[in-house]
């Protein structure tokens, strides 16, 4: 049985390199989306949910390390792989100390960066069982949310939309996403959802905690620091 494709970011401003990557990694089951420099990179991280981030370090308008801080800061814990002619190893100690979390030499084989792709992605997927965002810890495994050390009581659904925000932070979900995750088609009234996002955010939020839980004017509700 074909294994799922993986899904990651190249950001490489040389187009001949980054086509000539992009058609190898489908080759070898890794769709990849392209962003030709560090803003447009950035926007799509941040927009989008990735396997792993390739990331070349020398990019027009945010260099790499730049970017890998920015996504950091936002708690994008998605892999990020450098991949940079730098060789020094201060280079190398900059770029983990952004956020990276492996760093390729160029010129490098294709067949190493796909081992390496492949052993990053399994190595992030046995930890993405639990997610920390603040101070809120969240363990999947064990179904338990803890802020500063408080357990939160959740009902089923309050779970149910904690995992949604979290595992998708820090992005807006819309009010239908949410809906679909919690009750599928059977929605049971226009306000069900506001009651428990209600009720949600008074267990993620004590008067003197900083908002986790924002409400996004038109748009939904996210779990992100502001």
């Amino acid at each position: 049985m074909k294994q799922t494709a993986l899904l990651v970011l190249l950001v490489e401003d040389d187009m001949d390199l980054a086509a000539t990557l992009s058609d190898y990694l489908t080759l070898e089951n890794i769709e990849c989306d392209h962003a030709f420099n560090g803003r447009a990179g950035l926007d799509q991280a941040l927009n989008n949910q990735y396997d792993l981030i390739l990331l070349d370090l020398t990019l027009p308008q945010i260099d790499g390390l730049s970017v890998s801080e920015q996504l950091r800061a936002q708690h994008i814990q998605c892999p990020i792989l450098m991949l940079t002619a730098r060789d020094a190893i201060s280079d190398r100690v900059a770029g983990f100390e952004a956020g990276a979390d492996d760093y390729l030499i160029k010129p490098f084989a294709f067949e190493e960066l796909v081992v390496r792709i492949r052993a990053l992605v399994r190595r992030s997927k046995a930890q993405s069982n639990q997610v920390k965002i603040a101070d809120l810890t969240i363990d999947f495994d064990q179904q338990l949310a803890l802020r500063n050390g408080r357990r939160l009581k959740l009902s089923p659904t309050g779970w149910t939309l904690l995992e949604q925000l979290a595992r998708n932070s820090p992005k807006t979900l819309s009010r239908e996403q949410l809906e679909r995750a919690v009750w599928g088609d059977q929605v049971p009234n226009s306000n069900s959802l506001k009651v428990h996002i209600y009720k949600l955010r008074r267990q993620i939020q004590r008067p003197h905690e900083s908002p986790l839980l924002n409400t996004v004017a038109g748009s939904g509700y996210g779990l992100r620091q502001s």
